[in-house]
């Protein structure tokens, strides 16, 4: 079986707390795999190592089977991993149309220069284009990303994600603070725009999960306790008991 990313004892202490206590994971070409655990268990400093935003104390992190533990961020991107985060990371004050030109651009292997026009550009017109219709915001385009609602604003993130080319995507609690209509939206968007594509998701609301996820990891004190489909996760004992906060006695 083909495997997008693989960690291989990963560790990651800050002075002599270890975060992180030998994490063995692997996620599947192709599949959507959903990363949950209670609060501290150490879910967003996991997606930091992965991306790139801090450096691993040991262990690996093979993506396509290459050892990306420690790489700078832009090289990880390049390599076709990206990530979108807990918090909205755009550009306010670009239109949303400029925001995915900063990201289609160095897919499409042009290089940022003053003297070019990007407007001119016509395979980043038409790849602009598609990727505004696919996230619902063609009406958006010329309007400031600090404009747009909040859910708009998850979904042009997820479009920056996508947009940089990357067959692998991380993304970080991307129904945060929305309702459940809102949620629901978000839901469909992120199977649309992923499809295809290999997906690693820390997400709160476990009726997405159990909706989206192919498999399920569950992270407790820096450790991986269980892998396995939605129906093995709600079946674990030591699931049900560290996280989901039940038993098979307290349902019975």
């Amino acid at each position: 079986m083909t495997h997008a990313l693989e960690l291989r004892n990963l560790k990651k202490s800050f002075g002599s707390v270890e975060i992180i206590r030998g994490v063995n994971l692997d996620l599947r070409q192709g599949e959507r795999h959903a990363l949950i655990g209670p609060n501290g268990a150490g879910k967003s400093t996991l997606f930091h190592l992965i991306s790139g935003r801090i450096a691993p104390t040991s262990g690996e992190i093979l993506f396509q089977s290459q050892n990306i533990a420690g790489k700078p961020p832009a090289e990880i991107v390049r390599a076709g991993l990206s990530r979108s985060f807990q918090i909205t990371n755009i550009f306010p004050q670009m239109s949303v149309l400029d925001n995915l030109r900063c990201a289609v651009l160095w897919k499409l292997g042009h290089r940022y220069s003053i003297f070019r026009q990007t407007p001119t550009l016509p395979d980043v017109a038409i790849e602009c284009e598609r990727l505004l219709d696919q996230l619902g915001l063609t009406r958006r385009a010329h309007d400031t990303a600090d404009s747009l609602t909040y859910p708009e604003q998850r979904a042009l993130e997820l479009g920056l994600a996508v947009a940089s080319g990357a067959n692998t995507l991380l993304l970080d609690e991307p129904m945060a603070g929305m309702n459940h209509s809102e949620t629901e939206a978000a839901l469909q968007l992120i199977m649309k725009v992923t499809e295809g594509k290999t997906l690693l998701m820390v997400e709160h609301d476990m009726g997405v999960i159990f909706e989206m996820a192919d498999r399920i990891s569950v992270l407790v004190y820096g450790q991986i306790i269980a892998t396995g489909t939605p129906q093995e996760i709600r079946a674990n004992r030591a699931v049900q008991e560290a996280y989901l906060g039940t038993s098979e006695e307290d349902a019975a």
